[in-house]
């Protein structure tokens, strides 16, 4: 039974979900201080008093979210290579939705909190899709969606983590101390040769990530962005054929959807509920965060993908409607992973924090209901199609 679970394409979302959960639940209960206690606890790894000393969460959203990283990077070389993103025609359509659904969602958080500057750099929290959770949406509705709603789908929460890891690299960067990045080029430089090399043994460059994180940590370039780059030097053939790239993704996978983003997901999206009202929705923040990923993503996703259509530069998938456009794009605005991730770069105050929790659950519970409301209505011409014609007169 467990089994058949956790090879289920939903089950990932679903333990994304158990966590979320566990976490409201544990951040309201008699243990909220000891588990306050627990993620503030120092972890330090140190040689003549020099090093890391962090707290656990933040070992947690720098160190583990870094090998999330190395996994959107492993998946992104893939699809440019030899998967969706390899032909550009194929790219348009969900690469415009893609656009539009950042671009809208930010605009209407930046406009709710224009006149706040301390809430103001939240902006690209909405920004954010998280595949997990989408994909596990459209997975439980199965069939009754169309076959090519699901690349469409897949194709734009791609590109929109693209986009977040440009967002984090351009904009989410501490005080920068450059000497660390000239070290960093060391790392990289080996990495490029052991790729150009074709190697099959893969160890020397991931202990070569490693070493491109500390680096890079200590530069105040935000550290997971180590994973992504480290994840383009893994060889897609190796000299005998063979695709290390291919062997580590599928190996990483288990682990960063069913311990490491849980793990994620139960430190950062406890919302303490005490002294909260109706009226605490309406904050800037978490009003902006719903604004952006319950409204802002349909006007984008759905607005983009119709101008792109209509000015004839890409066409609807096969058996795929705008209704099924609209269901997509509202599934879009679960932004969870990625949104709580970016909002632990947005704000070290916590009570700010507790502001994105309550607007990212908020938003992700109504754009899956929405968008999973609107495809099981909207059904599948496809398979209704071939039913009928495969039933006797």
């Amino acid at each position: 039974m467990f089994d058949r679970f956790f090879r289920h394409d939903a089950s990932g979302g679903v333990l994304l979900m158990l966590s979320a959960i566990a976490a409201m639940i544990a951040a309201n209960s008699p243990i909220a201080g000891q588990v306050n206690d627990i993620l503030g606890a120092k972890f330090s790894i140190l040689i003549n008093d020099q090093g890391l000393s962090k707290p656990l969460i933040l070992w947690i959203n720098d160190g583990l979210m870094a090998v999330f990283f190395l996994l959107i990077g492993l998946e992104l070389k893939h699809e440019i290579l030899e998967g969706k993103l390899r032909n550009p025609r194929d790219v348009i359509l969900p690469g415009m939705a893609a656009v539009g659904g950042m671009a809208v969602p930010a605009v209407i958080y930046a406009a709710i909190n224009w006149s706040n500057p301390e809430t103001l750099g939240g902006w690209a929290i909405p920004a954010a899709t998280d595949i997990a959770f989408a994909l596990g949406i459209l997975a439980l509705i199965g069939a009754r969606a169309p076959a090519a709603l699901k690349v469409f789908l897949l194709t734009l929460a791609i590109l929109d983590d693209l986009g977040a890891i440009i967002v984090i690299a351009l904009f989410y960067t501490a005080e920068l101390k450059v000497e660390y990045l000239i070290y960093a080029l060391a790392p990289l430089a080996l990495m490029w040769w052991l790729n150009m090399r074709q190697i099959h043994r893969i160890a020397p460059i991931l202990i070569l990530g490693v070493v491109l994180w500390v680096l890079v940590l200590k530069s105040g370039v935000h550290a997971t962005l180590a994973g992504v780059a480290t994840a383009f030097f893994i060889p897609i053939k190796d000299r005998w054929g063979k695709s290390p790239l291919h062997s580590l993704e599928h190996a990483l996978a288990p682990y960063v959807l069913f311990m490491i983003v849980p793990i994620f997901a139960f430190a950062n999206a406890g919302v303490s509920l005490k002294g909260m009202s109706l009226e605490a929705l309406f904050a800037p923040v978490p009003f902006g965060i719903v604004a952006g990923l319950v409204v802002g993503k349909q006007i984008g996703v759905l607005g983009l993908t119709f101008l792109t259509v209509k000015f004839g530069l890409a066409r609807l998938p096969h058996g795929v409607g705008w209704i099924h456009i609209y269901g997509v794009s509202a599934l879009a605005g679960i932004g969870f992973t990625m949104s709580l991730f970016i909002g632990s770069l947005s704000f070290a105050d916590q009570t700010l924090m507790n502001d994105v929790r309550l607007g990212v659950l908020v938003a992700s519970a109504l754009s899956a209901a929405i968008g999973a409301t609107v495809l099981l209505m909207a059904g599948n011409p496809v398979r209704e199609a071939e039913k009928a014609t495969a039933e006797p007169a």
